[in-house]
């Protein structure tokens, strides 16, 4: 389980750093559309070299699942799209805040009704202060 947090964290402390270059990509070159396709393009390349590495057979299966798992792609994109045209009119910071404000609601909700095959955990009083305290930690952070 340490793993897992330490890569999820290193994830998180990417998530910034991914808006900041994309953005700032997207003011050099004047078209965050454009930014955001060359994004996908590299991730397009680690992500089949990754695989090619691991092993390639389970694209094969892929033709077999449920058609909706595949929507993961468009949240990608609307991310990535999004926060390259408004993180340089809104702050970094902002963006993030308001990325991290939505993801703790959803994973909330996923949690709570184990929506997706994710793992069952009812959102307890004591889980929403939690999650009302990080989002108003957050929050601080971007005020002071």
């Amino acid at each position: 389980m340490p793993l897992y947090a330490v890569t999820m964290l290193l994830a998180g402390i990417g998530i910034p750093i991914l808006a900041a270059l994309n953005a700032a990509l997207g003011t050099r070159i004047g078209s965050p559309i454009a930014a955001a396709t060359i994004l996908f393009c590299v991730a397009l390349a680690a992500s089949t070299l990754l695989l090619l590495i691991v092993g390639p057979q389970a694209v094969t299966r892929a033709a077999t699942a449920p058609r909706h798992l595949f929507l993961g792609g468009l949240f990608v994109a609307f991310y990535v799209i999004t926060v390259t045209i408004i993180a340089p009119r809104f702050g970094i910071g902002n963006a993030i805040f308001f990325v991290l404000l939505g993801q703790l609601i959803s994973a909330a909700a996923i949690d709570h009704y184990g929506l997706f095959g994710a793992r069952l955990s009812p959102l307890t009083l004591s889980r929403s202060i939690g999650i009302a305290l990080m989002a108003a930690g957050v929050y601080v952070t971007q005020r002071v």
